[in-house]
């Protein structure tokens, strides 16, 4: 099996590009708007994967494309700008390395969300490991709470 062949490879790309968004991402909203700051992503997101998909022709007509996976796609694209939004705003706000750690909290919804709504099974390994991400999130790099001082937390 290719190294680029394996979902596991794939993870470890997307969690490197994502901690170089969150660093590229704080020093481009430090003068702008980070809604504008967001905008601007998007088109660059948009440009790169049209080429992308014009490079290796993967377009598919749009006609073959199920209903159903129209739907759940916009959603998931609804979702995404929701996310980038905020993202962009705790950026704006917050020291990267404090917005990051809470930022991860999806992967521990990613995991609950997964197995109430698609029915997928966690090992006790997995589910100690997604106990310890949220523990990680409720910390900062400098050991104090990240929800210090927050207004949505009673602390």
């Amino acid at each position: 099996m290719s190294l680029f062949s394996s979902w596991q490879t794939w993870a470890v790309l997307s969690a490197v590009f994502a901690a170089l968004t969150a660093i590229f991402a704080k020093v481009g909203v430090e003068n702008i708007n980070s809604d504008l700051a967001t905008f601007i992503r998007t088109i660059v997101v948009i440009v790169a994967l049209g080429c992308l998909l014009a490079a290796t022709g993967q377009f598919q007509a749009p006609g073959t494309i199920s209903s159903r996976s129209y739907l759940f796609l916009v959603l998931s694209g609804l979702g995404t700008g929701a996310s980038w939004l905020c993202y962009f705003r705790a950026l704006k706000l917050g020291e990267a390395a404090k917005v990051a750690p809470i930022d991860k909290l999806s992967v521990v919804l990613v995991a609950v969300f997964g197995v109430l709504f698609l029915g997928e099974r966690l090992s006790m390994p997995n589910w100690f490991g997604i106990v310890l991400i949220a523990l990680g999130a409720a910390g900062t790099p400098d050991g104090k709470s990240a929800w210090r001082g927050c207004r949505a937390c009673p602390c």
